[in-house]
């Protein structure tokens, strides 16, 4: 079972790296490639809509497969991806590339999720499950990219994803399939009404630190900042070492707080002060900007505690189904922020530098505040 989350760790390793790298590649893919802003944002968006559109056959598989075939199989076809990548001649390919990539990292958290939920004391869930998403915040792509070029690493990271699904097939040891007369289905869950308002806090809790993380960091300290390649690689490790900072303290957080609501709004409330404090001053000294991403970062890192508490209502036949839901949710409401943001930065004005990204932060901000008002009238519940 170690051996095999161990493996699981280390995919989801590289599954944040391919949800974060185009921050880190956006000025090579610029100028190789001609790809603009607008091009990366909607490129990042079919990562997340196609990680979030393979949620639902996923949990499925989880459920009546296991987690170990679903991982190993669907790793490999994400390898493949990233082999297409590497060879991309354009941003048309990019696409596909990154559609096939997100297939492949679609499993893996929740493969580890519900080995976690049927192999371990319900109380300490959210704890490990931020763990295992702090564990695998940060990728150095950048010395990787200069050494060997943003191809010779794309094609590494396909090698390293191969390997690694293989590893998987062989180390993960499914835990028993759950059975039982009333397993039930998907519209089991869905005809939960305190599971809405958790999905709700889910469409709004990860967006804002994966957008800025994944894609915007990059452009920002770029286009406003004047930054070269070196202090974005530095900035977006801060807030990458802020983000596993954060995903480690929730867990503890919980046992001292006593209740993951006020946990999970608390945290949002302070990404959301953060977010309009950033939009009305969108261009501040570099490491003040730097400062108010690594903020966003570490309170916005409530992922797992929000799974944890959707998670809580469901049964344990229908676990898979359950947390992919979850995921659903917070991965396909990412992924259209990005392809939204996209949009507004290429719509907004030009000058000065800082008006495109103050937009992005504004509707982030939005997003979010609609989503705590949805999630006040959750039901509380803890292990």
């Amino acid at each position: 079972m170690k051996a095999g989350l161990a493996a699981l760790v280390l995919a989801y390793v590289l599954s944040q790296f391919y949800r974060a790298f185009l921050a880190v590649l956006a000025p090579a893919l610029q100028a190789d490639l001609g790809a603009t802003a607008q091009d990366l944002a909607a490129a990042s968006g079919v990562w997340f809509l196609a990680f979030a559109l393979m949620q639902l056959p996923v949990g499925w598989a989880l459920d009546r497969l296991g987690p170990g075939r679903t991982a190993a199989v669907l790793l490999a076809v994400g390898a493949g991806g990233a082999v297409l990548f590497a060879l991309a001649p354009g941003v048309g390919v990019l696409n596909l590339a990154m559609a096939l990539i997100g297939i492949g990292c679609s499993p893996v958290l929740m493969a580890s999720y519900v080995i976690l939920t049927r192999a371990f004391p319900p109380a300490v869930f959210a704890t490990l499950a931020g763990a295992i998403i702090g564990v695998g915040a940060a990728l150095p792509l950048t010395i990787a990219v200069e050494v060997w070029g943003w191809r010779g690493a794309m094609a590494g990271l396909a090698g390293m994803t191969l390997a690694v699904a293989a590893a998987v097939g062989l180390l993960v040891r499914d835990p028993p399939v759950v059975r039982g007369a009333a397993q039930g289905s998907l519209l089991t869950l869905l005809r939960m009404p305190q599971v809405w308002p958790v999905l709700a806090m889910m469409a709004v809790c990860y967006g804002p630190a994966a957008g800025l993380r994944g894609l915007w960091i990059g452009p920002y300290m770029t286009e406003v900042q004047g930054a070269d390649a070196g202090f974005v690689g530095r900035a977006t490790l801060v807030m990458a070492l802020a983000m596993i900072a954060g995903n480690f303290a929730y867990g503890p957080a919980e046992r001292i707080v006593g209740s993951r609501k006020r946990l999970v709004l608390g945290g949002n409330g302070m990404v959301l002060g953060l977010l309009v404090l950033f939009w009305l001053w969108p261009a501040p000294p570099p490491w003040v900007a730097v400062a108010l991403f690594a903020g966003i970062g570490f309170f916005g890192a409530s992922f797992a505690m929000v799974i944890a508490h959707g998670r809580a209502f469901f049964p344990p036949a229908l676990m898979g189904r359950g947390v992919t839901l979850l995921n659903l949710f917070g991965i396909g409401a990412a992924g259209l922020l990005q392809m939204a943001t996209g949009r507004l930065h290429a719509a907004a004005p030009a000058a000065p530098a800082s008006a495109p990204f103050a937009a992005v932060l504004a509707t982030m901000a939005v997003m979010l505040a609609l989503g705590l008002l949805a999630y006040a009238f959750s039901r509380d519940r803890t292990d």
